[in-house]
């Protein structure tokens, strides 16, 4: 009989055994996505998923600090650099890409955006417009208001952010907030007036690879191939990104 439960047991004690934590660096962009996926990992798998948001930048300069990491998942030149500094595996994944959207708190009167100059407009119009400061998303943007010649009207009222522009916007901090749309779509009194026009769109994708250095490797492969699998893109999509 001891015997019999030994064996019966075995297996449960090898999975508890071979079970992993893994730490994720991760965009802000993909914050909504990794926290509904996350847990069907761990669900799926019994490891263990410990995630960490903030701006590409910001956990790019983390990274060249020492922070210990398994997955990263961060902008396609972030993790490019990455790979050829020789702190994630050189063969990365694309999980995912988002264009920028327009956000405005809900209810107010949606501003025209359908065109370039209704878009100019609609920010020259503006009390107060919004853009995260740190990330690939603002950098674009700044050059953006230079390219439509708009730089120096806007600048009075333009209101660089160190948190969330989808989250400004919805607290009425500005009146205009513009981030990826997956930033803006979690914050239930922000609206989406809806993406740039197609010809200033700016699109980022996020890679994902695993650190050089990681203890976990195998489990952290894993969780990178669970997010691009087929089952994730209903998940991804409604998250306000698209797949690959």
């Amino acid at each position: 009989m001891f015997a019999a439960i030994v064996g019966l047991a075995w297996p449960l004690l090898m999975g508890q055994a071979q079970a992993a934590e893994i730490k994720v660096l991760a965009s802000t962009a993909v914050k909504t996505t990794l926290e509904e996926l996350g847990p069907q990992f761990e669900k799926a798998t019994g490891n263990k998923v410990d995630l960490e948001f903030a701006p590409a930048a910001v956990l790019k300069a983390k990274i060249d600090q020492g922070t210990a990491f398994d997955v990263a998942i961060l902008t396609a030149p972030v993790t490019d650099a990455l790979a050829g500094e020789g702190k994630i595996d050189p063969t990365r994944t694309t999980i995912s890409h988002s264009g920028i959207g327009v956000a405005i708190h809900k209810g107010a009167a949606k501003p025209d955006i359908s065109t370039t100059e209704a878009f100019k407009r609609a920010l020259l119009n503006a009390k107060s417009v919004g853009f995260t400061a740190a990330g690939a998303t603002g950098a674009y943007l700044k050059s953006l208001f230079e390219k439509l010649g708009i730089a120096d009207e806007l600048k009075p009222k333009l209101k660089p952010l160190q948190g969330a522009a989808g989250e400004a916007a919805a607290s009425g901090e500005v009146e205009i907030g513009m981030t990826q749309i997956s930033e803006i779509l979690p914050y239930a009194n922000a609206e989406l007036v809806g993406p740039l026009p197609p010809d200033i769109q700016s699109y980022t994708y996020f890679s994902a690879a695993v650190s050089t250095v990681s203890k976990e490797a195998d489990a952290a492969r894993a969780f990178i191939k669970f997010l691009a699998a087929p089952a994730a893109l209903t998940v991804i999509k409604a998250k306000g990104m698209e797949p690959g």
